[in-house]
Order: structure tokens, then sequence, then C-alpha cells
């Protein structure tokens, strides 16, 4: 079965609203913000199997686009389950094929609509257990997922924790003298899994290789370059946010070398202040849906001997602004 044809399958499948034993009454569903938080919200009372109602998924889109990440409980999803509910916030990311990203495959040159993010063999070891850097998915392709949902089914004892940043509330705290000078300017951020496949051929035991954080321009360019805003436009707020993973190869566009690379530096170091932060502490169940064009997030390492297995769907973006 094709990634199409599952969707296809999981839309066909999907309950009905007149089928009253298959529908979630509105009225059920709470949305409780985070106490104390830089961003979240808790969403009580919905069971994802379930037809919704279009007042509830106008309700979750509009307290995604005000908390940035919502939290479901509890939750027991198949894969067409999953997708049935994940593909009522937007169509699932596809890439070309000439742009990678985490679980490309082989035989389409595009990831499986339901990403197995686990380091459980005969699952999709695409991450491992080590740290995994603050970032946001798809950032080196011209067209960036708007958001992902990642769904946990088998945890580790120790760590495995995973982070989201706020990165309007990091762009609103900087001084005005550096939002006017950022504003307008462009950077690009060069795709890893580029780099990673280069590594290797150079040196196939040396894992993921040297990965530089500021492109200089008389180093060589690996991968195609989309140039994206360094301040982007949330399309829905219109609130500003910064666009920048703390650890991934960027270069801004037509600024002096070492001036960016500072300037970088102090962005990443501003991004990573704990006021941004909000850490979260999986449960068996857990969906986490979170809005990739103004949030980063990171992993905490775990024990290889430990099995961790989420799922992950991304959905299509637009051209950030």
């Amino acid at each position: 079965m094709t990634a199409l044809t599952q969707l296809s399958q999981a839309i066909h499948d999907a309950p009905r609203w007149h089928q009253a034993d298959q529908f979630q009454n509105p009225a059920d569903i709470q949305i409780v913000p985070l106490t104390g938080e830089a961003l979240g919200a808790e969403v009580y009372g919905l069971d994802a199997k379930k037809a919704q109602a279009g007042e509830t998924i106008y309700r979750l889109k509009q307290a995604l686009a005000e908390h940035l990440i919502l939290i479901f409980k509890q939750q027991s999803l198949d894969d067409l389950q999953y997708l049935a509910f994940a593909s009522y916030f937007g169509s699932i990311f596809r890439p070309s094929a000439d742009t990678p990203v985490l679980a490309t495959q082989k035989e389409t040159g595009t990831p499986p609509d339901v990403v197995p993010v686990s380091n459980a063999v005969g699952q999709g070891d695409y991450t491992g257990h080590g740290e995994l850097t603050p970032h946001a998915d798809h950032q080196w392709t011209p067209l960036p997922s708007f958001g992902s949902l990642l769904y946990a089914i088998e945890l580790p004892q120790d760590g495995g924790q995973t982070s989201w940043y706020n990165t309007i509330k990091a762009y609103d705290a900087l001084d005005d003298a550096t939002k006017q000078h950022i504003d307008q300017l462009q950077l690009i951020t060069y795709n890893p899994f580029v780099r990673i496949a280069q590594n290797k051929v150079q040196d196939p035991s040396a894992g993921y290789g040297v990965f530089p954080r500021y492109r200089f321009k008389d180093q060589p360019i690996v991968g195609d370059a989309y140039a994206h805003p360094l301040v982007r436009v949330h399309p829905e707020s219109g609130r500003k946010a910064l666009w920048l993973s703390t650890h991934n190869e960027v270069e801004l566009v037509n600024y002096d070398d070492q001036a960016g690379s500072e300037l970088i530096a102090q962005l990443r170091e501003h991004l990573l202040k704990p006021e941004f932060r909000y850490e979260h502490q999986w449960s068996t169940g857990d969906i986490v849906f979170w809005d990739n064009q103004v949030t980063l997030h990171s992993r905490r390492p775990f024990p290889s001997e430990q099995r961790r297995l989420l799922k992950r769907i991304s959905l299509a973006g637009g051209r950030p602004f």
C-alpha cells in the first residue's frame, strides 16, 4: 500500500457524523492552558477516533494558533485512525523527491505519511537514542511543514522528554534595535540530510560527521539552498517569530560572514533561555500537536537499551513570509 492510498483508506474508513456512537460531542471538550509555561494547552474529553464537528476543529485550530502546542491525553489509535484525525487540520506534508527529509524512502523519494520515530529495530530507527538539539522540522525545504503530531506508543523509563520553544516570545523579548536590524534579513538553512549523506560517503564509520553551524562564503555549498525570512510572520495571528534552529548549518543572505556568524550565535543563545521553553513528560497515549512555524523542539537522550516508539504525522505548509 502506497502512502497515498493509505491516506485515502484512512479517510474512507473514518467515522461519520450520522453515526451517533462515533460522533464526538463538542460540549465534552475542554482546552486548558498550561499554567506558568511558555506555551501549550491540554485538551480534555476528546477521543481522536471519533468524528469531530466543525466547531471543534475550529476551536482546536484557534487554540493551536494561540498556544502553539496542544496535548491530547490517553489516545488509542491505529495508523489509519491517526491519519484520519490529522487530516482535519491540513494536507499531509510531502516534499519533492529531490529534497530529503527524515524517513525519506528510497523507492518513492518521499517519507511515509506516518513516520515511526524510534530506536526500536524494525520500527524505523530514524532518530536513535541521543540528544536532538532544538530545531524546526523541514526548515531547509522550499515549503516547510506547518505543523506535526507526535503520538507516544512506547516510552523509555529514563529520559526521552521533548521540549518545545516559543519563538514568538523569543522575538518579542529582543530589544527594538535588534528587531529593526533583523526584520528584513533572509536566512538559508542547509539540508542536514544532504550533509549526512556526504559525510557517510567520505567516511562510512563517522556516523553523522561534522556539521558546521554557519556557512562562510569560502566553504562549499552542500545541497540546494532556499532563502526564508529570519523573522517569520505567523499566517493566522500575524505575530513575528525567530525562524532559526540552534545547530543546523545556516547562512545570512548578502551579509558579512564574521558579523553574520556572530549575530546568529547571539540569537541562538537567546532562543535557549528557559523562559521560552516547555518540557513535556511523555505518557503512553499522548498526542502532541505543534505549530512548526513558530516553535522549535528538542529531545533529551535516553538509554540505548530502552525502547522508545512514537509516530509522527507532518502537515503541509506554505512559503514562509
